[in-house]
């Protein structure tokens, strides 16, 4: 199922846009430490549980990012944890890494912000995301 629909599906069920929401209503549980600066966080699969793990040195929007781009994994790549996410991984060659930054680009900026803004960094402010999730999503719906 391609990543867009997988998206779709989940904001229609939950009715939110929230990935904090969406985690919880899925049972993915999520907490926040004090990790090192070079990681942003992490997503692990054990015995059944489903854990998400954010560096809250992090301001709120990185936390929201990188909360995107883990539930991304636990969504897609259930039985595959992610040892961390460093702050370059927008631009990662592994598959998986890729899947989940589409995945959080997905959604946390919906399609109609390309037409209603007039630049990259006004989508990038108007929804708190680094600019490089943006040129993200730009390459998936062009």
């Amino acid at each position: 199922m391609r990543i867009k629909e997988i998206v779709r599906q989940l904001t229609k069920k939950y009715n939110t846009f929230c990935p904090y929401e969406i985690a919880d209503s899925c049972n993915i549980l999520i907490f926040k430490h004090d990790l090192h600066h070079d990681i942003n966080g992490y997503y692990k699969y054990d015995r059944r549980n489903q854990y998400i793990v954010i560096n809250q040195n992090l301001t709120d929007q990185q936390q929201k990012v990188v909360c995107a781009h883990e539930l991304g994994h636990a969504l897609m790549h259930k039985h595959v944890n992610t040892p961390f996410m460093r702050s370059n991984t927008f631009l990662s060659v592994s598959k998986v890494e890729r899947e989940a930054n589409r995945f959080a680009a997905e959604l946390l900026i919906p399609d109609e912000s390309f037409y209603q803004c007039e630049s990259i960094y006004d989508i990038a402010s108007l929804h708190n995301v680094p600019v490089e999730i943006v040129q993200l999503k730009r390459l998936c719906i062009e």
